[in-house]
C-alpha cells in the first residue's frame, strides 16, 4: 500500500461537517451482551431491507453481533445522550446496573428509542481501518420523537424546515 495522500485528521474533521444521527447497537452473545454508540449507519436497500454498521477494527460489539448472527439498531432521541455516553466508552460494561429489555427482538435494546430495528448479518467487509457490517431488516418499530444528532465532533440539535430549499443554480 502507497502512504495516504490525506492526513487522517484531515479526513476526520472534513467528514465532521457531514451530520448525522446516532444510534446504539445492541447485540448478545453466548449470554453476555454488547452494546456500542454509533453514527456511521447508512440505509442500503429497501426491497429487500438492508443497512449497514461501520465498526473500528477489533470493537467487541461488532466481534459479538457477527459471532451471533444478529444486532438491533437502537436510533436515539434527543433525550438520550447519556445513553449514547454510557455506550460510547471502550473497555466498559455498557449494561452494569441496566435490566435488559427486549421488546419484541432477539437481543437486547435502547428503552424508549426513536427505531429498533433488529437485523440478521447479511455480510461482513473489511475496509481500512473498519469491518462493515451488513444487516438485513427482519424486523422493526419505530415512535414519534426529536433525533440525537452527531456534527462537527458534538452531539446537536436536528430540526425540521418547512420551506422550500434556496437554489444554488439557476
Amino acid at each position: 500500500m502507497t502512504a495516504p495522500l490525506v492526513d487522517p485528521m484531515a479526513m476526520r474533521q472534513a467528514m465532521g461537517r457531514f451530520a448525522t444521527g446516532v444510534a446504539v447497537i445492541t447485540t448478545e452473545h453466548d449470554g453476555i451482551p454488547h452494546g456500542m454508540t454509533v453514527n456511521s449507519l447508512t440505509s442500503v436497500s429497501l426491497d429487500p431491507p438492508l443497512l449497514l454498521v461501520c465498526f473500528n477494527h477489533g470493537a467487541r460489539t461488532a466481534e459479538a453481533a457477527v459471532a451471533s448472527g444478529r444486532f438491533v439498531v437502537n436510533v436515539l432521541s434527543r433525550r438520550q445522550q447519556a445513553i449514547a455516553l454510557r455506550f460510547a466508552a471502550r473497555g466498559e460494561d455498557h449494561f452494569a446496573g441496566l435490566e435488559l429489555e427486549y421488546a419484541e427482538h432477539r437481543v437486547p435494546v435502547v428503552p424508549k428509542a426513536l427505531a429498533h430495528l433488529e437485523c440478521d448479518v447479511e455480510r461482513v467487509v473489511e475496509a481500512g481501518d473498519h469491518t462493515i457490517v451488513f444487516g438485513a431488516v427482519i424486523g422493526l418499530d419505530a415512535r414519534d420523537g426529536e433525533p440525537l444528532g452527531f456534527f462537527g465532533g458534538k452531539f446537536s440539535d436536528v430540526q425540521q424546515h418547512g420551506h422550500e430549499p434556496e437554489r444554488w443554480f439557476f
